[in-house]
Parts: structure tokens; C-alpha cells; sequence
């Protein structure tokens, strides 16, 4: 399986100007948890980590420290997520059929959770991993007041890996990039496209890092989990 890690941005909602990926995280820098998660996933056998080329001296230098055992590719990001796994996808090793796509600042998805959302990309071309959402949710409309409350039985929180057939995505992003769509994650490409997409039973520490409230919680969660 072949593994996409965008890892272009910069924490703004961090308070920093750096990508906050290289901020750290129980002495190691944040994307490091994702590296090390990738590298013990048996499914994974290609790792291209999407950046920009500022970051790059210290990707490698990240990997230099981690000694991985998979091969891994520098590729270039764009202007936005979007923009960026486009750019991932086009450098993706011409036999690749089937890829995962997951943020690099979720760093406390596990191995397993990488090769679930593998094995289950063999019965399907789309798949996001998920979890259900515990809280209920509001549609709220202008002046802040309540429109709707929708049935929360029927809601999930969408995470990452997100998985795709290779093709399909490709053809997806084009026809995003032609027709001007803007979308937070490739799952909606798919589904602009009338495309099927799967889920996969998430995990619930698999919190995408944004603020440093969560820089602390993950701290903990990886306390807890690794002693």
C-alpha cells in the first residue's frame, strides 16, 4: 500500500509561524508519532510526504533520526491541502493502484488502524476512517439561531487514513481542479463525483493536532499509551 502524508501548512491556530509538525511532542517532533506509526503498519510499503520546501532540511533530518525501513519521497505541496495531494498523487510510483491519504498532524492513529483502512480498500475504491459523533450538533442559520438538529445517530466525524483507487481519485481531482471545486478532504471529491465512499471504524484518539489544548491532550493520550 501506498501512503500519502500531507504535511504542507503552518500552525497559525498553534500561535506559531512554523509548520507545527515540527513542533515537539514527548521529545520528538509531532510528525514523527505519524512516521513511526506509518513504518510499523505492515500494509505500508511507500511513504511521499507532501511539504514545502523550507521544511524539507528538517524532514530529512527527522528521518535520518528514525532510520526507516520503507522508502520515502519529498514532494513538493501546493497553496492549500487540496492543491498539495494533487501534487502527491502525480508522483506516486506508476504501478500504485491503491493509496491512503493521511494528515501528518494526526499523529496518534496507530499501525493497525493504517492497515485496517488497507484491507478494507480491497473491497472498495473509497473509504474514510470515522467515528461517530458522541455530541448533538446544531445547524445554526443567521443571527446565531438554532435551524435544525439533526439526527445524531446518523452523523460521523470524519479522520484519517482516507483511502482511494488510484485512478478514480486522479479523476477525481481533475475534474475538481477543472471545474474550480474547493473541498477540505478527497472523500468530497469523490462524493462531488457520485462516488461511493466507505467507512471505516476510526479511533477516538486519533485527534488531529490544531491547537496547543491538543498538543496537550495528545501528551497524555501517548503517556497512557506508552508509559
Amino acid at each position: 500500500m501506498y501512503l500519502l502524508l500531507p504535511a504542507a501548512g503552518v500552525g497559525k491556530r498553534m500561535g506559531g509561524d512554523r509548520n507545527k509538525l515540527l513542533l515537539t511532542l514527548r521529545g520528538e517532533p509531532l510528525f514523527a508519532w505519524t512516521l513511526k506509526a506509518a513504518e510499523a503498519a505492515k500494509s505500508i510499503a511507500w511513504i511521499g510526504i507532501i511539504g514545502q520546501p523550507i521544511d524539507f532540511p528538517d524532514f530529512k533530518e527527522m528521518l535520518a533520526q528514525l532510520n526507516l525501513t520503507k522508502p520515502v519521497m519529498l514532494i513538493q505541496g501546493g497553496a492549500t491541502r487540496q492543491a498539495s495531494v494533487y501534487n502527491g498523487l502525480q508522483a506516486l510510483p506508476t504501478e500504485a493502484e491503491a493509496v491512503l491519504i493521511h494528515d501528518g498532524a494526526r499523529c496518534l492513529a496507530t499501525s493497525e488502524l493504517f492497515d485496517r483502512c488497507a484491507a478494507a480498500l480491497a473491497t472498495c475504491e473509497g473509504l474514510i476512517a470515522a467515528v461517530p459523533v458522541k455530541d448533538t450538533i446544531k445547524v445554526v442559520g443567521d443571527a446565531g439561531i438554532i435551524k435544525e438538529t439533526p439526527d445524531r445517530s446518523k452523523l460521523w466525524a470524519a479522520q484519517t487514513p482516507q483511502g482511494f483507487a488510484v485512478k478514480r481519485l486522479k479523476d477525481s481531482h481533475d475534474k475538481g481542479k477543472a471545474l474550480g471545486w474547493e473541498v477540505t478532504d478527497d472523500a468530497a471529491l469523490f462524493e462531488r463525483c457520485g462516488l461511493p465512499v466507505k467507512i471505516v471504524e476510526g479511533e477516538e484518539t486519533n485527534l488531529k493536532i490544531t491547537t496547543p489544548v491538543d498538543l496537550a491532550i495528545a501528551e497524555f493520550i501517548l503517556q497512557r499509551r506508552f508509559g
